[in-house]
């Protein structure tokens, strides 16, 4: 009988970075973003100097999950590690958001000269935190991550082994009429595509299948949105990127959505047992704080 060999880095999950442009800037793109010797040198010099704080003043924060098979997905799962689950189900989140001025949150007011990049980021829910993190962390693992901006894609890449993120050739997330459009396609890269119509709704109410996993609306949305931590796999075999982040979220400013599943699609979720319908719901403004980054490594090391 064969056995199977894990792959424990972000190839596992197929995020090495590949451009879908075409031209002069393609080839040091991917070498910059793929670089092991670049995060292994940036790894070295950072080891001596505090965490730099960021901070985003987030917008229109629309959050759709889906509840899947657990056998199914568990192949996504590092090594140690349990996903969240109830039932045999566990909930697998796409939000996506406009940034607020990103950058780091020392500058304060001159924040402002940093862009606002769209970002889209897939996750699934980890019973709980890897071994060496905060034990009191709700923690989420990074599936895929994407944003608008060319720069903040090689930023990402370059300053942070948590974030692994791709440049789709077309990005856009916008309201119009009470409806939210969301679209990411990758072109000839290699980002998630996405298409999304999700639309206002009155009723705070619970598909069948997470209302046996949640008491009630707002603990569902509690659960799903107020995460402390994430855990990403990193070029290194083993070895987890673990960042933790504040999220200072006020339940009574989150709106409930429905998604339109007529004209939406994710290709990505084909391949996993779904159950049920899904659950929606928007945050339209939100301080987002990165506070610190770190390695974990196994200890046999």
């Amino acid at each position: 009988m064969g056995t199977d060999v894990r792959i424990d880095t972000l190839d596992r999950l197929g995020n090495r970075y590949r451009s879908h442009r075409i031209g002069l800037i393609r080839t040091p793109s991917q070498f910059l973003a793929n670089s092991s010797l670049i995060a292994r040198c940036r790894r070295v010099v950072t080891s001596f100097m505090p965490f730099l704080r960021l901070r985003s003043d987030v917008t229109n924060v629309v959050y759709t999950t889906w509840l899947l098979e657990t056998e199914s997905v568990k192949e996504l799962v590092p090594n140690g590690l349990s996903l969240w689950e109830r039932n045999g189900l566990t909930p697998f989140t796409i939000l996506t958001y406009r940034h607020g001025n990103f950058g780091p949150s020392f500058l304060g007011p001159l924040r402002r000269i940093f862009r606002s990049p769209l970002q889209s980021n897939w996750r699934l829910y980890l019973e709980s935190p890897p071994e060496g993190a905060p034990q009191d962390a709700s923690t989420v693992l990074f599936l895929k991550n994407s944003m608008s901006s060319h720069l903040y894609m090689l930023g990402t890449r370059l300053l942070s082994d948590v974030l692994a993120t791709h440049l789709p050739a077309r990005f856009s997330h916008e309201i119009e009429g009470g409806r939210f459009f969301t679209i990411i396609e990758s072109g000839s890269g290699n980002s998630p595509n996405f298409n999304s119509v999700t639309q206002s709704i009155r009723e705070k109410e619970l598909d069948i299948g997470f209302s046996d996993m949640f008491e009630s609306w707002g603990s569902a949305v509690e659960f799903l949105a107020m995460q402390d931590a994430a855990v990403s796999y990193t070029d290194q075999p083993s070895v987890l990127a673990f960042s933790e982040i504040e999220l200072p979220i006020d339940l009574s400013n989150v709106s409930p959505l429905e998604l339109v599943e007529e004209e939406s699609s994710c290709p990505f979720l084909e391949r996993f047992t779904r159950h049920g319908g899904t659950l929606s719901f928007v945050i339209r403004e939100l301080d987002f704080n990165a506070t610190s980054e770190c390695l974990l490594k196994p200890k046999d090391a």
